[in-house]
């Protein structure tokens, strides 16, 4: 027994002994501690932030500044190494203890990451269309505002700018969605503002363009016009940083080809005499430039600064930001000084941040438009005239018979200064409930104080003028805007699913409060000739002022699904309530729901050249509410009064002096997109494509009515047009590395057909100037009569009849236009005019190019445009001789013995051949512009080493240096506010000619 009961311990000690060694074993792969750092292949330098996973686990850990990391794992595990930028990259842990491990930097580069609005999914998750850009894209280039940087980078995205000082861009993402205004909102670091001539773009981290519904639909009412998400630079773990940047650029304004005084001389008696009419008594003694006069070579100083750094519980970055802009035409120019702090720091569960920016921006607002005065103004006039109040020359009633304005007199007789000084941030906290629950808070904060100053000073500056007092006027303006955000974010792994999940209230209000004064006959210092400007010297005054105020009430809602990383599902539902509307109309509901469908990932995909193959399809619904924030109520004027009774006594009065209507709703855009995203060699070759239609129905349009009614104050709004807009747009990209040399070029394209569904309230069509918006059209479409060559005798005139026989010109001579009789009834009337042609290009281009070698990077930016026919607003005045103005060089009117031209009889006092509304100042609108161009040298480690710099870095480069255009115009990529005279260009400023030399360095 003794024995047996030995063997059974002895059998009992070895089972314990092997489970033990087993134990051991699992113990000591579960215990064993594996350090390492992880760096970049290509040159060594450790990543920071960098994800280290234990493959099939949810066991990780972050590398730190160093790229250093720690993490426990088992001796026969995986590892796997993941960064925004770089390949994913795994490695066998093999009992290693030490693993060092290099990461090679991905074809797709730094845009793995986007924001979405109130959170952030990776680009190969989205099922909505959204574009990235690069911030050092709009960095390198000269601009102003952040629209302008974006021009030829973006599908679906136009954007029409000038050279004007302080001028801010036209941008249209994916077609006009309405017919009262196109500007896209912009979210800047969560705060719902304007990325205006106020904000410095080089303060700009990442930036995202919504250009779908689905995509945009998180912002609700605000987004129809899509949405422009930026994020600013913010510090990182590390000693002190400092960057400084100078940037240098010489701008200059292209010339009309304009006649001197001997030609133009030469063609004004011509005219005169075709006309019977006794010639002007010109002083041909005189031969000005005006061009000359006015235009000057422009000079930008742009400035920059930042410090950052941090520690391991908090970060901070401080910017500052100079940029002085002196104008190609004289009293013209733009300065702001910005400053820019953000900050951020966490305790265990709980963490904080802001982000505050201010800046003052001061721009000379010059009076009339120099770009027209140049040719309206004669080279028979001086520039200066003693005999004229004020002393400059302008038109003079039988010796320059022109009322064109004396840009340089303006430039001295007026002062007109707007200085804006604005504060804008937000302050936000977060609270990490769980590893999978996080509440986040979000106050936000906008204040603007602007300043408007005019001093007219005594003195004239045109032919006619009548008398005016010298006086100042001063408008004193102050907006705020208060935003609030409560939303609690959920996301979990389960195995194969992902789930996020968002909810969210916001409530903002926004408040504009403004005085202005006005006083005549100013003082003058008789010792210096100046003017007092100060508003207690002077009489006559007037003063006034408003207030205005609006709120917008929000709640959220936004869920993601991932299944296995091939099945995507995101659907978004957001609810709105505006001030703008009336209690019945105040709230909108605007869902959206997308899916994405990754092939790559199936099993039975094999194709070995793709490596990643996403399809997306979407639906949405946004709103507008593009209106004032009182039109659903009426406007009573209380200062009228009235006579009445027997002895005619004076009674105060008040009448509603402005057309209300209570029933405004919101404009609801509808979107359908379906699009695909290609990876190719390894991701190397990547393609983007969408097809998209958008429609917005109950269009908020101001329909004009007659004064008669009763109504004076702007044309009623009300809910009426529908508005359709489809379109197809790709980007093809690819780069490229080997050992020193990278490489990258992209192509992009945009097609859109805009059309208007229906005009409503009962209406089918609106004309404004030579265009026409009509139902089954696109907005804005050329209405104007069509010319038919030139009549060569009197026998073409007389034979020139309807088909009842009867003379259509019979008051034509030979040289003159023929016109089409369109309706055949006999003569010319605006009832033959027709629609000829569409300013809305057939579709755009965008190319980019570049590469680097060692120290050396090169890139370019093409755009381009076709299919547009533009309105020459130059051509529409120099050639049509009715009216005196300067001409057009060159020219070969017709005559007798010149019969074999295309250009018409010259005649005064008749628009028989100058009528601005037919198609002969109509134009191809084509163009194709080396947008940028740039090249850069870094300065190699070993010298920057020695002179203790981090970075240090030269460049060279120009804009708008290359035009291809048949346009007669200054620039044909000119740029036009009015949405129903997108195509007219008159008295555009132009996109300048810009050359840069740059300056960076870090340490």
């Amino acid at each position: 027994m003794k024995t047996k009961i030995n063997q059974i311990l002895k059998k009992r000690y070895c089972l314990l002994l092997f489970f033990s060694l087993l134990l051991q074993k699992g113990y000591a792969q579960e215990q064993i501690k594996i350090t390492g750092k992880i760096t970049s292949a290509l040159h060594g330098d450790p990543v920071p932030f960098a994800n280290v996973l234990v493959k099939n686990t949810q066991n990780g850990a972050v590398t730190d500044f160093d790229g250093n990391f720690s993490i426990t794992a088992k001796s026969d595990q995986t590892l796997i190494v993941s960064y925004q930028g770089y390949k994913t990259k795994e490695i066998a842990i093999k009992n290693q203890k030490t693993i060092n491990i290099s990461i090679e930097e991905s074809a797709v580069a730094l845009d793995e990451v986007v924001l979405v609005g109130y959170g952030s999914q990776q680009k190969k998750d989205l099922t909505g269309a959204i574009s990235v850009v690069k911030a050092d894209e709009i960095q390198k280039r000269q601009v102003t505002t952040v629209a302008e940087g974006l021009q030829g980078l973006v599908t679906g995205v136009k954007v029409r700018g000038g050279g004007r000082p302080g001028q801010e861009a036209n941008i249209e993402i994916r077609g006009l969605k309405n017919l009262q205004n196109t500007n896209p909102l912009y979210v800047v670091d969560g705060l719902i503002t304007t990325a205006n001539r106020d904000f410095n773009p080089n303060d700009i981290e990442t930036i995202q363009v919504l250009k779908d519904a689905s995509a945009a639909a998180i912002y609700g009412s605000r987004a129809a016009n899509g949405v422009i998400i930026i994020t600013t630079k913010k510090g990182k773990k590390g000693p002190l940083k400092i960057e400084v940047s100078s940037k240098t650029s010489i701008t200059s304004m292209p010339k009309y080809d304009l006649m001197g005084t001997e030609e133009f001389s030469k063609f004004n008696f011509q005219a005169y005499d075709n006309a019977g009419i006794p010639r002007q008594n010109l002083n041909l003694g005189v031969n000005t430039d005006w061009q000359k006069e006015v235009f000057q070579q422009g000079l930008i100083q742009d400035y920059n600064a930042s410090f950052s750094g941090g520690g391991d519980n908090s970060t901070f970055f401080m910017s500052t930001n100079y940029l002085g802009n002196e104008g190609t035409i004289k009293s013209t120019g733009f300065d702001r000084v910005s400053f820019r702090v953000n900050s951020s720091g966490s305790k265990g569960i709980f963490s904080i941040g802001e982000n505050l920016a201010i800046s003052n921006s001061k721009t000379d607002e010059m009076s009339g438009n120099p770009i027209i005065d140049v040719y309206r103004l004669l080279p028979t006039i001086p520039v200066y005239d003693e005999d004229n109040p004020g002393g400059y020359g302008y038109g003079k009633q039988g010796v320059a018979n022109t009322f064109g304005t004396n840009p340089i007199a303006i430039a001295d007789l007026i002062n007109a200064k707007n200085q804006n000084f604005r504060i804008r941030g937000n302050l936000w906290s977060e609270l990490k409930l769980a590893s999978f629950l996080k509440y986040r808070f979000n106050f936000g904060y906008e204040t603007s104080f602007d300043s408007y100053n005019f001093i007219r000073k005594l003195g004239n500056w045109t032919l006619n003028q009548p008398y005016e007092q010298s006086f100042a006027n001063q408008n004193k303006g102050r907006s705020q805007t208060k935003l609030f955000e409560n939303t609690l974010t959920f996301k979990k792994e389960f195995g194969k699913h992902d789930l996020s999940l968002l909810v969210g209230q916001t409530f903002q209000k926004d408040n504009y409060e403004q005085i202005y004064g006005t006083k005549r006959n100013l003082l003058i210092n008789p010792g210096t000739g100046q003017y007092f400007d100060v508003l207690d010297l002077g009489d006559q005054a007037e003063v006034g002022g408003f207030r205005s105020e609006a709120a917008l009430a929000s709640y959220l809602g936004r869920l993601e699904y991932n299944y296995d990383d091939r099945y995507l599902f995101n659907a978004v539902f957001r609810r709105d309530g505006s001030s703008k509307f009336s209690d019945a109309n105040k709230w909108g509901n605007f869902p959206s729901v997308s899916l994405g469908w990754r092939l790559s990932n199936e099993s039975f995909f094999n194709v070995d050249f793709i490596s990643d193959l996403k399809l997306r399809a979407s639906y949405g619904e946004l709103g507008s509410g593009n209106i004032g924030n009182y039109e659903y109520q009426g406007f009573i004027n209380r200062f009228g009064a009235i006579v009445l009774g027997d002895g005619q006594t004076l009674y105060p009065s008040a009448t509603q002096v402005r057309l209300a209507n209570a029933e405004l709703r919101w404009e609801k855009l509808k979107q359908t997109n379906v699009g695909m995203d290609l990876g190719m060699l390894n991701n190397s070759l990547r393609l983007t494509a969408d097809y998209f239609v958008a429609r917005t129905e109950d269009v908020l349009f101001g329909f004009p009515i007659l004064m008669t009614t009763g109504n004076d104050g702007g044309n009623p709004i009300s809910n009426a047009a529908t508005v359709e807009n489809k379109g197809f747009e790709f980007d093809l990209s690819y780069s490229k590395k080997i050992n020193d040399f990278s490489f990258n070029a992209s192509v992009n394209f945009t097609k859109l057909n805009n059309k208007l569904i229906s005009l409503g309230n009962g209406q089918n069509e609106s004309i404004q100037g030579n265009t026409i918006t009509r139902a089954g059209n696109a907005v804005g479409m050329w209405y104007v009569l069509q010319t038919d060559g030139l009549f060569q005798n009197q026998e073409e005139i007389q034979s020139y009849v309807n088909s009842n026989g009867t003379v259509i010109m019979p008051n034509a001579k030979p040289g003159d236009i023929r016109f089409k009789d369109i309706n055949d009834d006999g003569e010319i009337t605006n009832e033959d005019k027709a629609i000829v042609s569409s300013p809305w290009p057939k579709f755009e281009m965008g190319f980019n190019a570049g590469a680097s070698y060692k120290g050396f990077d090169f890139s370019m930016n093409w755009i381009g445009s076709h299919g547009a026919t533009v309105y020459n607003g130059f051509r529409s005045t120099v050639d049509r001789f009715d009216d005196d103005s300067n001409y057009r060089t060159g020219i070969q009117p017709w005559t007798p013995e010149n019969p074999n031209t295309d250009f018409p009889r010259i005649v005064k006092g008749t628009t028989l051949n100058s009528r601005g509304d037919s198609d002969r100042f109509l134009e191809n609108g084509d163009f194709i512009r080396l947008k940028y161009i740039g090249f850069g040298y870094n300065l190699p480690e070993n010298l920057l080493k020695k002179v203790g710099l981090t970075n240090a870095r030269f460049s060279l480069s120009a804009q708008n240096v290359i035009t291809i255009t048949k346009y007669l115009g200054l620039d044909p990529e000119f740029s036009n506010g009015n949405i129903f005279e997108r195509g007219a260009d008159i008295g555009s400023f132009p996109n300048l000619k810009t050359y840069s030399f740059g300056m960076e360095f870090s340490f």
